[in-house]
């Protein structure tokens, strides 16, 4: 399967079966909420938010990584991973070192809540 191509950040959000495309931007929202100055582009087909330098990123799982889809929903990543205090054990990273991330098939008020704080955090180290 190759990976899409996208022209732009509606184009790739369009592509999305429904419940990604509901449940990305929901994440999308937390993100410009709590880092408004974000910066939204486009890196290996998927949105980037940066102010600095790369805070954070929406990978869904729609838009392969490689070859084919590995995991369901979305996935936030934190670029600076390693460096945010993740007292809630919150983040996996498995063998990476600096980008953490956790994959989301559904947005509860407790992943808000948790989000919301890892993504002041982040924007706060971006400083």
């Amino acid at each position: 399967m190759a990976a899409p191509k996208f022209h732009s950040i509606d184009e790739l959000f369009e592509y999305l079966p429904e419940e990604e495309r509901s449940l990305a931007l929901a994440l999308r929202h937390e993100i410009l909420s709590c880092i408004p100055n974000a910066r939204e582009y486009l890196a290996y087909q998927v949105p980037f938010y940066k102010v600095n330098s790369r805070i954070c990123f929406l990978w869904p799982a729609s838009v392969p990584w490689g070859k084919r889809m590995t995991y369901e929903g979305v996935r936030l990543g934190f670029t600076e991973g390693y460096r945010l205090n993740d007292v809630w054990n919150y983040l996996q990273r498995d063998s990476r070192k600096r980008v953490y991330w956790r994959d989301l098939t559904d947005l509860s008020e407790g992943d808000r809540e948790i989000i919301r704080a890892l993504l002041y955090e982040a924007a706060e180290l971006d400083r």
